[in-house]
């Protein structure tokens, strides 16, 4: 697999810290506590809802990113996350990377605890310790990044993830991506509209790989979504559930961005 160097970078620092967690937490005890857990708000099913009266929009919750720096100085997760669900989100995306994108649990906990939309753990999950660290933490949703991921690998976490209760998105960036998320025969795909290797934004890239969707399934838009006109080229290609963030995260007032953009 040839994987983007900064993607590299994120992962070999992302093993270090999971070797770190196992050992304050181990497996074990996390997957009992996360048997505990309220159960997990429909992530799926919250963007279905809203595509029956309009766009489906995951609003994202992020500080900052490797390829933008401080995107939000001015940084409250509960405010951020009861502007959004005011404003009509279907459900939110919360970073939790720390050393790459300054989020935490801890952004995920109070985002979550703010209103009562379904939220997406964005983050780069490469081990199974991670699964039941998600469902603690109050993930709905976990991202799986096939970039990122062998197909067994892929396929491991998927099930796991699905076992403990949540959804997934699995993200791609083209057209072999997509035929390995296909096979995982799973309703949720993200596409990633950013070249990891030039970190130059298309959306085009959802354009071609919508085709190659046999069904019915949730075809969510990312990156590069920045005004209107980005918003009505994507719905003229027939896709209506977008993930937005640095649009939004720039703005003096998130939600009343979203607002905008969308409705």
């Amino acid at each position: 697999m040839n994987i983007p160097s900064v993607l590299k970078r994120i992962l070999q620092r992302k093993a270090e810290e999971i070797a770190i967690g196992k050992s304050v937490a181990p497996q074990a005890e996390l997957a009992t506590r996360a048997q505990d857990c309220p159960p997990a708000r429909g992530f799926e099913q919250g963007l279905r809802n809203a595509l029956a009266n309009g766009p489906a929009v995951i609003a994202e919750i992020k500080k900052a990113s490797p390829s933008a720096g401080v995107i939000r100085e001015d940084f409250h997760p509960p405010a951020i996350a009861r502007s959004y669900a005011a404003a009509g989100a279907a459900c939110l995306s919360v970073l939790t990377d720390r050393d790459f994108f300054q989020g935490d649990a801890t952004c995920l906990e109070q985002a979550r605890t703010a209103c009562s939309l379904p939220v997406l753990r964005k983050d780069f999950i490469i081990d199974p310790w991670q699964i039941p660290e998600s469902r603690v933490m109050g993930a709905d949703c976990i991202l799986l990044i096939a970039s990122a991921l062998g197909q067994a690998q892929m396929q491991e976490l998927f099930g796991l993830a699905i076992e403990a209760g949540m959804d997934v998105l699995v993200e791609v960036h083209d057209e072999a991506e997509m035929e390995r998320a296909l096979l995982l025969e799973h309703d949720l795909i993200g596409v990633n509209n950013r070249n990891l290797n030039t970190f130059e934004t298309s959306l085009a890239t959802s354009e071609r790989l919508k085709k190659m969707l046999p069904g019915d399934q949730l075809l969510v838009t990312e990156s590069g979504i920045r005004d209107l006109a980005d918003v009505q080229r994507m719905q003229d290609a027939g896709i209506n559930t977008f993930l937005v963030g640095e649009a939004f995260m720039r703005e003096p007032d998130p939600g009343q961005a979203l607002k905008r953009m969308f409705f």
